[in-house]
């Protein structure tokens, strides 16, 4: 069952896909109606689950044919519970925390053995069986964070995400099985740049539909104020500048580096299944902060507004700073400048309209694509 070589994307990957445009649009409207530091937290660690069953996914397609009947129905199965998992999201942390716990660890523990059954005879087989074993360990606090609420909930849930992130650090060393090396998980680089950067499309792609969705509602109301056009102008023309910021050069540069990387594993670990989560979590808090100014667009000084607004485009050009540097290790001033800008802005946030304090974040972000297009640099390799 495993690839041919051949590392083009297929149609039922993709189809998969369309199930976290929705899971995207839970956590975005969760934040939205979770607007304090508990809010934030819980949607992160919503997030890092989102990605570790997504991410995971990705993984499995990568070394095997999801043209083969049996690894169609696999995730055709993994689909379904992904469903589930979206559907039950913003009752995590109140009502159906147990189906989420439940479902998460299904699906890690399940595409494992799945894997391992797969791949039989094939050494591939060892490295599954020690993830396996570190999914394994996620159980107990997934389970038991089901009987606490609020921070402990986070908390326990955090560390189960965690425990798969740190075996994956370390090769998933288990006792009497021993330990993967980056080079035993070698990857088609191409092929997982590409889907990492399909997942970075459906949260820009979720963004613009949420927006659309909420200037649809304020027009059919009985009040639409001109400064909720302007507002609506905003959000998709941000949509469209963290789209250049990321497509522009580095997306097509980074997929040619891996792909002709020595240790793709290593760099698939470390750039994009690592630090991609931040650069989503950039545009899923931009695509909340677009419906807060949408719908109050005149405001003044109210912070938890003014943290999504500045904060969601800092961690997305933050996270994408991180990127360049794992890939290329060397700094992006222009990303790491419009960072600093962009927290003195909340110097100005308590004077001002959210909708001006968008203009400003837009114009930061529009001076990065800028900066990067005068800079015309010349196809990066990867470093030695």
């Amino acid at each position: 069952m495993l690839r041919d070589g051949d590392g083009r994307v297929t149609q039922i990957e993709l189809f998969y896909d369309l199930v976290y445009v929705f899971a995207v649009t839970q956590l975005s409207s969760f934040l939205v109606h979770h607007q304090t530091l508990e809010g934030a937290v819980e949607t992160a660690v919503l997030l890092a689950m989102v990605w570790q069953v997504w991410v995971y996914t990705t993984w499995m397609t990568n070394y095997l044919d999801p043209n083969r009947s049996a690894v169609r129905l696999a995730l055709v199965v993994l689909m379904l519970a992904s469903l589930v998992l979206a559907a039950a999201l913003p009752f995590a942390f109140s009502s159906r925390g147990l189906v989420v716990a439940i479902v998460y660890l299904a699906m890690q523990l399940g595409r494992s053995v799945f894997v391992i059954w797969a791949v039989r005879g094939h050494e591939l087989r060892w490295t599954f069986w020690r993830a396996l074993s570190w999914s394994g360990l996620a159980v107990v606090p997934m389970l038991c964070g089901v009987a606490v609420d609020g921070y402990a909930r986070a908390a326990l849930w955090a560390v189960a995400v965690a425990l798969e992130l740190v075996g994956a650090a370390i090769g998933f060393a288990t006792p009497f099985l021993g330990r993967s090396k980056t080079a035993d998980w070698t990857i088609d680089g191409g092929h997982f740049a590409e889907r990492c950067q399909a997942f970075v499309l459906i949260a820009l792609g979720e963004s613009i539909v949420l927006t659309g969705a909420t200037l649809s509602g304020i027009v059919g109301g009985a009040h639409s104020a001109g400064s909720s056009y302007v507002a609506f102008g905003l959000a998709f023309f941000g949509a469209v500048a963290l789209w250049w910021v990321y497509f522009d050069r580095a997306a097509g540069d980074s997929a040619r580096v891996i792909d002709s990387s020595d240790d793709p594993g290593r760099l698939g670990r470390n750039a994009f299944h690592w630090v991609h989560p931040l650069i989503v979590a950039g545009i899923i808090v931009t695509a909340a902060a677009d419906d807060v100014v949408l719908h109050a667009p005149s405001a003044h000084g109210r912070m938890a507004t003014s943290w999504l607004v500045v904060g969601g485009v800092a961690l997305f050009l933050g996270g994408h700073a991180v990127f360049k540097a794992v890939v290329w290790r060397i700094p992006s001033w222009p990303r790491i400048v419009a960072v600093a800008v962009l927290l003195a802005l909340l110097v100005l946030a308590p004077h001002v309209s959210a909708l001006t304090l968008a203009v400003a974040v837009l114009a930061v972000v529009t001076a990065v694509a800028v900066a990067d297009r005068l800079q015309h640099p010349a196809t990066l390799v990867a470093a030695p």
